[in-house]
């Protein structure tokens, strides 16, 4: 796959803007390459007939649909906001609410697929907000001040089990492994160590 094909993935699945820096750390590029890239991708989208645009604000870039279906746009979010949630938006926002703060990968892991798609539906109806961090260069979700309200609650740690369930010995062996046991010539186990 090529940088702009790289770049276009990113973009879609990203609920929020990436910066030139990101994306070039992401796709192992130089940042005047990423630019010029991005450049191709608006040209090529950025167009009447099209309905997904690139938006780029100073250094950030995201995609977004176009101004001319706002209010296409607006209706359906308007009314997914007042549907029902599926049984896979249900499962990520428990797990939101009982692990977080959680990184999407540690959310993917547990639930065994990508989360993308439903993440951004939950921040779509205000249930979960995003988090970055800069000095781990992630996001965390957790779920939004509304959703406790919502729930009746004071605070996140009155859901029913949640000492138990936030402090799983099982999730935290999938999410945190330990490292791999070596054996020397003898049969001889020892932890492997980092180099």
């Amino acid at each position: 796959m090529n940088l702009a094909g790289k770049i276009e993935s990113l973009l879609f699945v990203s609920p929020r803007p990436l910066s030139l820096r990101k994306l070039a750390d992401l796709t192992a590029s130089e940042v005047s390459v990423v630019e010029q890239a991005i450049a191709d991708l608006t040209q090529r989208y950025n167009r009447q007939d099209q309905g997904i645009n690139i938006l780029r604000h100073g250094s950030a870039v995201q995609m977004v649909t176009s101004p001319l279906s706002s209010q296409l746009v607006t209706s359906f979010l308007k009314e997914e906001q007042a549907g029902e949630l599926t049984r896979p938006a249900l499962e990520t926002l428990t797990i939101i609410a009982y692990r977080g703060p959680i990184s999407k990968i540690q959310l993917d892991t547990i639930r065994g697929v990508n989360c993308a798609l439903i993440l951004r539906h939950l921040m779509v109806k205000g249930l979960v907000e995003a988090k970055p961090h800069r000095d781990k260069y992630q996001t965390t979700y957790q779920v939004a001040i509304d959703f406790v309200r919502f729930l009746g609650l004071n605070q996140i740690a009155d859901l029913p089990d949640y000492q138990r369930l936030n402090h799983d010995e099982n999730l935290e062996h999938l999410l945190n492994p330990p490292p791999p046991v070596a054996t020397d010539e003898t049969g001889a186990k020892s932890t492997a160590q980092p180099p």
